[in-house]
């Protein structure tokens, strides 16, 4: 059955605020697809014009380059354990918006946000210019359309980074964006889910799962007919129009004994390799869901730490599974039974995990607190501050652990926070995202205050 179309708002230039100046230098490469294939004919390596590994080479007496390689993942293993304590802040100004959940690099310069107060956003980190995304509404608003408050909770990219899904005006709704264009390509609102959108995962370029709060788990196709569509064509009033779709595939969270009420999804992590999707209920539960044409679930496993369990990360390299939770960081290993590494506790200030990203062996924990952590899963310890000490200085104690402290962001001082909370002054900001720009050495992270009812933000580029 072709998928139905209609118009959207006109997408013209969209409404640009003012914000602070911040660094990142990739050009704005479009999508991020692959160069041209090298030449059958061209079997010499390219040109390594770095002066480490011609050293390297001749120290091996370059025989060959698997050595090089090798070498080359040495180094950046020693980058990632050694960026995060030279990275210094430049916070960025995201004028009244409300509370960032969600963000992703589109290349070097840009970063697409998503908040609390439904805006869809893209921030350019050098410039400091905001440039606002109209969101796609339902064909139908229906009776049982979200609350507005409820926000973007999830943004995702493609493999190839051609497609970026995340929510709709609507926010029970999923919405497709073609790349780097930003024109919408579909809104998944046809018999899907029923209340918020809180986790996006893309389980190839054409096919994209959804968690939402009603305890659904949705498998969405993007069919070439919807290309063909939606961004060949407009309508007579100039407008781009996009298909409202169905899922293939809908999947409810099995009801647990203990908290059968609570089983909304709070996150997703695709392990590529093995085709399986990890999910995250509240109701304190793991499950295992093997990902293809449609969702089959494999197994659900009890978390050791049941409150407030919202982020979950996939580490390739290590086939290991994280999820974060009020107090620690539970790690599972499927391969070998369900845990067989310690936990590590993330306790700051009691305000819980609510970010966590891999990258090799290292895990950056975003806390509710305003700080950054960075958890090294080989030696089981976080990484530690290497203090600068002069050569007559005597030895001191012990490390202490690395922790980079966000700034203050912007917080509106409004009757609510006059009335409920004494008209403190600060309150740190949850950090409920972060994403890494690791060929330019660069983290974006964002948030806002932590209780719900304080309206603020927080925007800040690390490098």
């Amino acid at each position: 059955m072709a998928p139905q179309q209609t118009g959207s708002r006109k997408r013209k230039a969209p409404a640009v605020e003012a914000g602070a100046a911040s660094s990142s230098s990739q050009g704005s490469a479009a999508a991020g697809r692959e160069g041209p294939l090298l030449l059958k004919k061209q079997r010499r390596p390219a040109t390594r014009r770095s002066l480490v590994p011609y050293l390297k080479g001749r120290e091996v007496g370059a025989r060959g380059c698997a050595g090089l390689l090798g070498f080359e993942g040495e180094l950046r293993g020693y980058a990632v354990q050694k960026l995060p304590e030279l990275l210094r802040e430049r916070e960025l100004a995201l004028g009244t918006l409300n509370k960032v959940f969600a963000s992703q690099w589109l290349n070097a310069r840009q970063v697409v946000c998503g908040t609390k107060c439904n805006t869809l956003f893209v921030v350019d980190v050098q410039s400091g210019q905001i440039t606002r995304i109209p969101l796609m509404r339902d064909r139908e608003p229906g009776p049982a359309r979200a609350q507005p408050s409820c926000g973007i909770h999830a943004i995702e990219l493609n493999p190839s980074k051609t497609l970026l899904a995340t929510g709709g005006e609507n926010p029970n709704s999923l919405a497709v964006y073609q790349l780097p264009t930003l024109d919408p390509v579909c809104l998944g609102d046809r018999l899907g889910h029923r209340d918020w959108i809180f986790a996006i995962a893309w389980i190839s370029d054409t096919v994209v799962v959804s968690g939402s709060r009603d305890g659904t788990v949705a498998l969405w196709r993007m069919d070439p007919e919807i290309f063909n569509g939606s961004i060949a064509w407009h309508n007579d009033a100039g407008l781009p129009v996009y298909a409202h779709i169905r899922p293939r595939d809908l999947e409810t969270i099995p009801r647990a004994n203990t908290n059968p009420s609570n089983r909304k999804v709070r996150a997703l992590a695709f392990n590529r390799k093995n085709q399986e999707l990890g999910a995250v209920s509240l109701d304190g539960y793991f499950h295992l869901w093997k990902a293809r044409s449609t969702l089959s679930r494999l197994l659900s496993i009890r978390l050791p730490y049941c409150r407030e369990n919202v982020c979950l990360t996939y580490c390739d390299e290590l086939s290991l599974y994280a999820v974060g939770s009020q107090s620690h960081v539970s790690f599972l290993d499927l391969r070998h039974g369900h845990q067989n590494i310690r936990p590590l506790c993330s306790r700051e200030g009691g305000t819980g995990v609510r970010s966590l990203s891999f990258y090799q062996h290292i895990v950056t924990v975003g806390t509710g607190h305003g700080s950054l952590l960075f958890y090294d899963v080989r030696a089981q310890k976080f990484l530690e501050e290497k203090a600068l000490a002069s050569p007559d200085s005597s030895p001191g104690p012990a490390a202490r652990k690395l922790k980079l402290t966000c700034g203050r962001g912007w917080l509106n001082h409004d009757d609510l926070w006059v009335n409920y909370f004494g008209g403190v002054g600060e309150f740190p900001n949850a950090l409920y995202t972060h994403c890494y720009n690791w060929p330019e050495m660069k983290l974006f992270v964002a948030g806002g205050p932590l209780p719900s009812g304080l309206h603020g933000n927080y925007a800040g580029l690390w490098s």
